[in-house]
């Protein structure tokens, strides 16, 4: 940073003369990322049961299933799935709660029937991992047992 005060001003600026050390500790440093990303995806790319039920639609979704067979009948020519979902969801603002009973009803039978399947899911999983755990145990206690045999025949 030179300054323009005629000829007889100072070459260098302040910065310029300090000592190296000093211009370091004033800058930013990149700050160093902790990989959480790589424990993330773990978790996000863990393979999905295929017999897990599928969580129950909400209200909305379940006013969105048959607003759809109405609102494709009425425009037979519109494709794009974002007009449907957005005239749905300003379709379903306008609603009153009235309105919207019977669809909050019909989400919260689905969600009774999802929860009943889920227990079933639950301690099905839960049995298969007792086996699991047996078939474990079981392998455990024989290794102990053949390292005891061999204990005892290297004392003899």
């Amino acid at each position: 940073m030179k300054s323009s005060k005629g000829k007889g001003a100072a070459k260098y600026s302040k910065e310029s003369l300090k000592p190296v050390d000093d211009r370091k500790v004033g800058k930013r440093k990149a700050a160093t990322k902790v990989d959480k990303s790589s424990s993330q995806k773990k978790q996000r790319n863990a393979k999905k049961d295929p017999n897990k039920p599928k969580r129950p639609p909400s209200a909305f979704f379940v006013f969105l299933e048959e607003f759809r067979k109405e609102f494709k009948k009425e425009h037979p020519d519109v494709k794009a799935v974002s007009a449907v979902g957005k005239a749905g969801g300003q379709r379903w603002k306008s609603l009153s709660d009235a309105e919207k009973a019977p669809f909050e009803a019909k989400a919260a039978k689905r969600k009774s029937d999802y929860e009943k399947l889920m227990k079933v899911y639950d301690k099905k999983q839960e049995s298969t991992a007792d086996e699991e755990n047996e078939g474990k145990d079981e392998e455990d206690e024989a290794s102990a047992e053949e390292e005891e045999e061999e204990d005892d025949e290297d004392e003899d």
